[in-house]
């Protein structure tokens, strides 16, 4: 089943990063931004169903990014989590342009895989900016929402309300900018509506999953203090 299946690849998806910041601290969250921006890119030309919505499968993926800074900014503070986002932009920019050029060159053979490749990577003007301008809008507004929760609700015990509050609002913003980008006059409003309900309650799942993993890392590499 999809849903059993989503809720397996969430946790494996959430353990692996916990895993890569065990290993190599805060560079290791930094390969994972730039990675997980360019999966998630990759991943949302699927679109699957599940818990009865239709929704795209980059959504796990995307929510470790929001994990991701909100360690950088719980342990090293709003600066490094800053760092991260832009990393994760410039990444993104990246591989937009360049499989954007590799989609133009003239295959003689294997058409096949020039067609899977224009499948997935041949993305119209809205929807590459939706994604870009979704981004770096809503991760910036994760750090500045969480670095403002962290001085109201200071402590350990509080870390679920800096973690959830900072992501479900900024996946709220996220969803809201990209569907507004990508679909807004493409398809009937109520329509773009169920789109924009739906990509958010996927995503706010993903946030509230993503709680107990941020106090695991939090136990991490102690020795690391916050800007």
């Amino acid at each position: 089943m999809n849903e059993i299946l989503w809720i397996v690849f969430a946790l494996i998806n959430f353990s692996m990063l916990t895993l890569i910041y065990k290993g190599f601290g805060r560079q290791g969250l930094f390969v994972w931004i730039g990675m997980a921006t360019v999966v998630a890119n990759i991943q949302v030309t699927k679109t699957i169903e599940m818990f009865g919505l239709t929704a795209t499968l980059g959504n796990i993926i995307y929510g470790t990014v929001f994990l991701a800074t909100d360690i950088l900014n719980e342990k090293y503070g709003k600066e490094e989590a800053k760092k991260a986002v832009w990393l994760g932009f410039f990444t993104l920019i990246s591989m937009t342009v360049m499989m954007q050029i590799a989609v133009k060159w003239f295959t003689p053979v294997g058409t096949e895989v020039q067609t899977a490749l224009e499948t997935i990577f041949g993305l119209l003007p809205r929807v590459a900016a939706g994604s870009l301008v979704a981004y770096i809008v809503s991760q910036y507004v994760d750090v500045f929402i969480y670095s403002k929760l962290k001085s109201m609700f200071a402590g350990d015990r509080l870390l679920w309300v800096r973690n959830n509050g900072s992501t479900m609002i900024s996946q709220l913003l996220d969803s809201f900018v990209f569907t507004l980008i990508a679909f807004l006059g493409e398809v009937p409003t109520n329509v773009w509506f169920e789109i924009f309900i739906t990509t958010y309650v996927i995503k706010f799942i993903v946030a509230a999953l993503d709680t107990p993993f941020l106090y695991l890392a939090k136990r991490f590499n102690k020795t690391s203090t916050p800007s």
